[in-house]
């Protein structure tokens, strides 16, 4: 029988870490970083454009930013900063990203965000009371 506890101890061990690994690579460095910022031109309709700076192996690529809507009523102006995990490729950040969560795809302080490429967007709202709303179609992300 004791040559049996050994492949089930092998299975739990295996399953745990697989049940862990989502929690142990939100846990991982970013591969880069994204400055978001932007003006609010209309605060009650929420048009908003948005730039930003990915900031990947020591060099700052600017880029454009569109589907984004922000609501706050407090300011016209807004900033955000945003982790990037699984960008191998610097072009690879261009691109529709959908959301993942709930936090992303109903409005809030923030969101993870996922391209066809595999590349996640984690955001953070750099305000009190800052909403972000995302467009149906996703957010699209282009170098300049």
């Amino acid at each position: 029988m004791a040559y049996l506890t050994r492949p089930i101890r092998s299975a739990a061990i295996a399953a745990a870490l697989l049940a862990a690994s989502p929690a142990l690579a939100q846990t991982a460095p970013p591969d880069a970083t994204i400055d978001l910022s932007g003006r609010s031109v209309a605060v009650a309709v929420g048009y908003t454009w948005t730039h930003g700076t990915l900031r990947y192996h020591g060099k700052a690529y600017p880029l454009n930013v569109s589907g984004i809507s922000v609501f706050d009523m407090g300011s016209s102006k807004f900033s955000a900063h945003a982790a990037v995990y699984n960008l191998h490729l610097v072009h690879d950040i261009n691109g529709v990203y959908q959301a993942l969560d709930v936090g992303a795809a109903g409005g809030g302080g923030g969101g993870r965000l996922e391209n066809d490429r595999g590349v996640q967007i984690r955001m953070y709202a750099s305000g009190a009371g800052l909403q972000f709303k995302l467009a149906p179609e996703g957010v699209t992300i282009h170098q300049k």
